[in-house]
């Protein structure tokens, strides 16, 4: 066996299969996003049956594929369990199974010993092919919500002796996420849901229940105590980021691993709940000022800044959120290159897309250009340009950008809630949607008389109420009521419960004079000299490229 369980086999033995992810992607419909192109799993099931897929079929090459991996796992050679999990199971699927499930576990499990933990993890990739390949009916997504929880009690209280690599435990956990997302979203589409599906769905009642997504995810980061691993690697007991979080000492990465990116996970959820404290909360064992382990993962990288960044912008934190948008972007743009041939290239490009439209709405809510690369603003103004010049009117061609770019880039948010099973069944799955919107864009129009103080206050460096009452063409009582909610909104609570500011402009009032203190950036002359030796560089190059006769 793979991993010697304390729990006994009958506990864990739950059934079939399970799947990868792509990533979350809000759109204007906000359907679900990804995977297979049949919109009713009886489509699919015909179609399936009109190609000939028969699940206990398995070709040689897969065959193969099994013996190999289940070779490499037990001997913990994580690179070549990381090749062949990133390019064969890939290769094959693009070859053998573009419309179809890969064969079944059954059919796999006498190739490989019938090891137990093989085959969790063998069922965890074919649902996650089958997400991404087709669309899952009510029975497999229940199915493969009892395949984590097999693979999730194996690694909570069994004997897990296994190294895998970073990107497939980075996966399940955000797999597991994912498929939690669609799952409510699917729940939640109740208008056409047939008889049999509304019974299975009271049958099943506990299937992907927020509670146990969380209680899941929470378990992970306890068990691991990789907290606690964090805080000793700063003083030099532990070491998990100058690993990797392998362990090199014939031990398993595999609690550790998941543990940490749990906490990711966890960010996530709370995200697609809209509980944004809280998932700021559950990620701050990890200083994402630093690299770490998640900076690994292209993928892991890329949704922790973007849960990050959007949590922080939905809090009014908007330093924080330019600030972490922009490197990432920057990063993003520097490396994607090198991503091309990825399975989540795709996904890069949308995420990079989604965080451009929250950048954008950043910086028409508080105007912090200094914070951002001239490589990002560059792109930024040629994505955006003209829509930030329109969204600083604060009229309702404002508010509908506002509307249009928040509704691209959130979050698909969920509503966890059980159904209504009482006629007349109703869809609600843009419920929470729309409240996370309404939330928004009233927060963005109460930034409308702002706009018009910090335009007189970057004019004048002193002021009196009574002329800026008459610019503004208000009384005296209204302006300091307007020049109190300047304060309030260009101010929020960090992390550590401390008062910061979101202004790029200041003020305090004395004897009814307005005292303006504007921040004074500090000129960042390294980038320009930089940019120029690559230019030159590239021109020598260019030069020396030339023939002379």
């Amino acid at each position: 066996m793979l991993a010697l369980s304390g729990v006994s086999v009958k506990s864990l033995h739950r059934h079939l299969l399970n799947f990868q992810p792509n990533q979350i992607m809000a759109s204007h419909d906000y359907d679900d996003a990804r995977g297979g192109g049949y919109d009713d799993p009886r489509q699919q099931q015909q179609s399936q049956d009109q190609l000939g897929y028969d699940p206990n079929y398995v070709p040689d090459s897969v065959k193969s594929f099994v013996v190999h991996l289940y070779r490499h796992i037990r001997e913990k050679n994580v690179y070549e369990i990381h090749q062949m999990y990133e390019t064969s199971f890939h290769t094959l699927s693009d070859r053998l199974f573009k419309d179809t499930p890969w064969p079944s576990v059954d059919a796999v499990a006498h190739y490989v010993d019938n090891d137990h933990v093989f085959c969790l993890l063998y069922k965890e990739m074919w649902f996650r092919h089958l997400y991404a390949r087709l669309t899952p009916s009510l029975r497999q997504r229940i199915d493969s919500w009892d395949n984590y929880c097999s693979l999730f009690q194996v690694v909570l209280h069994g004997v897990v002796n296994m190294q895998l690599p970073n990107q497939w435990l980075w996966d399940m956990v955000d797999e597991f996420v994912y498929q939690f997302q669609s799952f409510c979203q699917y729940r939640a589409k109740m208008k056409n849901k047939t008889e049999q599906e509304i019974a299975l769905l009271r049958q099943f009642d506990q299937a992907w229940s927020v509670y146990g997504v969380l209680n899941f995810l929470q378990a992970l980061v306890e068990k691991s105590n990789i907290i606690q691993i964090l805080e000793n690697e700063k003083v030099g007991l532990e070491q998990f980021t100058s690993t990797d979080g392998y362990d090199y000492n014939g031990g398993s990465n595999v609690l550790k691993v998941l543990g940490y990116f749990g906490m990711v996970g966890l960010l996530r959820v709370h995200c697609l709940l809209g509980d944004y404290h809280t998932g700021l909360k559950c990620l701050q064992p990890i200083d994402i000022s630093q690299q770490g382990v998640y900076t690994i993962v292209i993928g892991s990288h890329i949704t922790t800044i973007y849960h990050y960044g959007f949590a922080n912008l939905m809090l009014r934190r908007y330093v924080e959120a330019i600030r972490e948008f922009n490197k990432i972007l920057l990063y993003i743009y520097k490396t994607k290159q090198y991503h091309q041939k990825s399975p989540q290239y795709e996904q890069i490009l949308k995420k990079n897309e989604q965080m451009y439209a929250l950048l954008a709405i950043c910086l028409s809510l508080c105007p912090q250009s200094r914070l951002v690369d001239e490589t990002v603003n560059t792109q930024l103004r040629e994505k955006y340009g003209e829509k930030m010049i329109r969204m600083q009117r604060y009229d309702d061609e404002a508010f509908a950008i506002y509307d249009e770019l928040f509704s691209y880039a959130c979050p698909k948010f969920i509503t966890p809630s059980a159904p209504s099973f009482e006629e007349p069944l109703v869809n609600y799955n843009q419920d929470a949607y729309r409240l996370q919107l309404k939330l928004f864009l009233y927060e963005a129009k109460q930034q409308q008389l702002l706009s018009g103080v910090r335009t007189f206050l970057k004019v004048y460096s002193t002021i009196s109420l009574a002329k800026l009452a008459s610019y503004m063409e208000v009384d005296e009582p209204t302006l300091r009521t307007i020049l109190i909610t300047y304060k309030h909104k260009t101010h929020a609570v960090d992390s550590d419960g401390k008062v910061i500011s979101n202004a790029d402009v200041d003020f305090y009032i004395d004897d009814d004079m307005v005292h303006v203190v504007e921040s004074k950036p500090a000129k960042r002359y390294g980038d320009y000299f930089l940019r120029q030796v690559v230019k030159l560089e590239g021109v020598i190059n260019e030069l020396d490229a030339i023939k002379l006769d």
